[in-house]
C-alpha cells in the first residue's frame, strides 16, 4: 500500500531554540522569527497544494505548533483553528533537563550528560524518554495516517519520522539537521524538501 503524502512543518522558531534551551514538553511561545517561517511555509503551501481545504491538518497539541499551524491555515486562506491534535506528536520528553542548555547540563549533571552523549538513541535524560521510546510513539502514529496531511510538530520528531521512512540507522537519527522554515514531504520511503 502507498502512504499518502504528509506535509512536515516543524515549528517556527522560539527564543529558547535561538538560546539553545532544551523545550521537551515545555509550552514555549514561537518569536517574530517563527512567525515569519510560517508564513513563509504557508505561501510555499499555497504554491504547492492543489486543494488545501481537502487535507488532514494535525499538529502536537503544545503551543508552539498550535501557534505555527494555525498561522499556515491562515496563510492557506482556511479557518485558523480548524484542525486536530495528536499527543502522539509531541516532543521528545526531556524530562529534569527541560530548561536547560546543553552547555548547563555538561556542567551540572555530568554522569546523565555522559550517557546521553554516548548513546543519545538509547539514553533518556532522568525523566524523560530516549529517541527510541519517541520512534516507537511515532511509528504508532504513523501507522495511523491514511490520508494526505499538513503536519505541524517538532524536531526529533522529525528526526525519528525521517529515520522509519528511510529505514535509518538508529545512530544516524538523533544527529539529523531539523530546519524550522522548510517543508518536508514524506512519501512512501521517500523524503523531499522544499
Amino acid at each position: 500500500m502507498t502512504r499518502p503524502a504528509l506535509y512536515f512543518i516543524r515549528h517556527g522558531e522560539t527564543d529558547w531554540n535561538r538560546a539553545g534551551r532544551l523545550q521537551g514538553h515545555l509550552d514555549i511561545p514561537i518569536n517574530a522569527t517563527g512567525e515569519r517561517q510560517a508564513s513563509r511555509i504557508a505561501s510555499a503551501l499555497v504554491e504547492l497544494l492543489d486543494r488545501p481545504a481537502e487535507l488532514d491538518f494535525v499538529a502536537s497539541p503544545l503551543l508552539r505548533t498550535r501557534q505555527t499551524m494555525e498561522l499556515v491555515r491562515s496563510g492557506l486562506g482556511l479557518p485558523a483553528a480548524s484542525y486536530r491534535t495528536d499527543d502522539r506528536l509531541k516532543e521528545i520528553r526531556f524530562g529534569a533537563w527541560e530548561g536547560f542548555t546543553w552547555k548547563e547540563l555538561k556542567a551540572n549533571d555530568r554522569p546523565a550528560y555522559d550517557r546521553r552523549k554516548a548513546d543519545p538513541w538509547a539514553a533518556s535524560p532522568p525523566g524523560g524518554e530516549s529517541y527510541a521510546e519517541l520512534s516507537a510513539r511515532i511509528s504508532g502514529w504513523l501507522r495511523t495516517m491514511r490520508t494526505e496531511a499538513v503536519v505541524v510538530s517538532h524536531g526529533g520528531v522529525s528526526r525519528c519520522l525521517r529515520g522509519l521512512v528511510l529505514s535509518l540507522d538508529p545512530g544516524e537519527i538523533p544527529h539529523l539537521d531539523v530546519p524550522q522554515d522548510r517543508i518536508m514531504v514524506v512519501g512512501d520511503r521517500r523524503i523531499d524538501w522544499i
